[in-house]
């Protein structure tokens, strides 16, 4: 790595506005290209869908807890920061699907429930005869160039089949996604599987195809996680921006962004921040506020405020604003029942969203997936989370949970149902509720179109740039290239040539 830059030392200044992965991950690009960095995070927490929590004694990962391995790019930057060797695979059992009919062993070997043999035992359960004959046909059926906006529903239930759509990929995606397979963009949740399809000859071919490039040939292996939990990523990112000098200020929430322009045409940019009041601050003092000029900046925030703070500096962005993604409520129980040392639903279930009576969308046996941490518990201790909020599922039962209390008790009756081990108060040693508001983008039929609209737009601007899941798809696997690879480009335009 190029020895970093001090600041002030003549180095071009860039700015990222927005601590989450995408703004650091561009961030230690930025810097990595000897530029003077200052990321600017509104909150006073880093890292965005990734945090940490402790519930019960143990120091969990309260949001993303794993990244695909489709892609070699999350690997390779845990290894640039020192943990190749903390990477950790999950326990082969593999998840279950929990259909109106009752529990299945989810198919190992698809994508987004998408099944690559529609005769594989798992499968053929679920679906039954008929259901694997049908998605079967998707081997003959003629196959065209991609073209034109196809959402997960279409596809599945064009090539595949209904019963494939309802039992397999709605619970998957719902559990993912927290979104109904008829609104999603296939070509952002599922990038490459159109064009694959059109080369293979089938769906269920481009599933395997996509499996073997980014899994390997094991079954199960399509996520990894990290020895700790997924928070070690973040403070390691910090821990090098520091050390390369980067400035990293929390409780700087950028408010306005100014395009500069000098009398020979070049261009700087112009961030106001509002300051987080300081500890001990009398009530009713003037608000605090700071300035940063820089050559380059990159906004690293959710699509809606991304959209909002450079709708100034780019006009032509009304109209261009993403939908934004629903809240999801995450529930973290912290049981003694040694009953679940069993393994009675592998590493989690998914809930179809036809099953009456449960109001969680998934759930994941934390201890039944990573070893780590169920050595860290001990024996008999166990730690399930389960998932609440979808957006754009019709049908759902009235009185979804909300408050704290109520989503602790549905928590708690719905890992029974989930389980099949009944749970009671006295057996939780702790519990807590975490909200992502937006987390999770909402990459609806046509979405992608709209982020090129938006990438275009703000390409116009020199030295201007946005990332984030939302722009680049949803998930590590995602964002960490994506933001690395706008960055670089960015960086390259400084000086004109093209990014390496």
């Amino acid at each position: 790595m190029p020895a970093a830059v001090p600041d002030g030392g003549g180095a071009a200044r860039a700015v990222v506005v927005g601590g989450g992965v995408s703004g650091l991950v561009a961030a230690l690009e930025l810097r990595r290209a000897g530029l003077a960095v200052t990321v600017l995070e509104a909150g006073l927490r880093w890292g965005g869908c990734i945090g940490e929590h402790e519930v019960g004694g143990l120091t969990l990962d309260s949001g993303a807890e794993s990244f695909a391995t489709r892609t070699d790019a999350v690997g390779a930057l845990l290894a640039e920061l020192g943990l190749a060797d903390q990477i950790v695979a999950p326990h082969p059992s593999g998840a279950w699907v929990l259909l109106p009919t009752g529990p299945e062993e989810l198919p190992k070997t698809g994508v987004l429930g998408i099944p690559a043999n529609p005769w594989n035992r798992e499968v053929r359960s679920a679906l039954g005869f008929w259901g694997s004959l049908r998605a079967s046909a998707d081997a003959l059926l003629p196959v065209g160039q991609p073209r034109g906006q196809r959402s997960v529903a279409q596809l599945v239930r064009v090539r595949m089949g209904r019963r494939v759509l309802e039992r397999l990929v709605a619970p998957v995606v719902g559990g993912v996604h927290s979104a109904d397979p008829e609104l999603l963009d296939v070509d952002m949740v599922a990038p490459g599987l159109r064009r694959l399809m059109a080369e293979r000859g089938s769906l269920a071919a481009a599933v395997a195809a996509q499996r073997r490039a980014g899994a390997g040939a094991k079954a199960g292996s399509a996520v990894a996680g990290l020895r700790g939990g997924m928070n070690r990523m973040v403070s390691a990112l910090l821990a090098r921006l520091e050390d390369d000098g980067a400035r990293l200020l929390a409780g700087h929430r950028a408010e306005r962004l100014d395009r500069l322009t000098a009398e020979d045409g070049t261009v700087r940019w112009h961030v106001g921040a509002a300051l987080e009041p300081a500890p001990g601050e009398p009530e009713g003092a003037p608000p605090r506020t700071a300035d940063y000029e820089a050559e380059l900046v990159v906004v690293a925030l959710g699509g809606p405020a991304a959209v909002e703070l450079l709708s100034d500096a780019v006009p032509a962005l009304a109209g261009h604003e993403p939908v934004p993604g629903p809240e999801v409520k995450l529930v973290t129980l912290v049981l003694d029942c040694p009953a679940l040392d069993a393994r009675p639903r592998g590493t989690g279930i998914l809930v179809a969203p036809q099953v009456a009576g449960v109001k969680a969308k998934a759930l994941t046996h934390a201890t039944s997936k990573w070893q780590w941490l169920a050595d860290e518990a001990g024996p008999g201790t166990h730690v399930v989370r389960l998932s609440y909020g979808r957006a754009g599922v019709a049908g759902l039962p009235a009185g979804e949970p909300e408050s704290d209390d109520e989503l602790f008790a549905a928590g708690l009756r719905d890992a029974s149902v989930l389980l099949g081990v009944p749970l009671l108060p006295e057996q939780v040693l702790g519990w807590d509720v975490v909200r992502w508001e937006g987390a999770l983008p909402f990459a609806a039929v046509g979405h992608r179109e709209r982020v090129a609209a938006v990438r275009r737009l703000v390409a116009e601007q020199p030295g201007l740039a946005v990332v984030g899941g939302w722009a680049s798809g949803n998930g590590l696997a995602a964002v960490v290239p994506d933001a690395r690879a706008q960055a670089l480009a960015l960086a390259g335009s400084l000086s004109g040539e093209p990014p390496a």
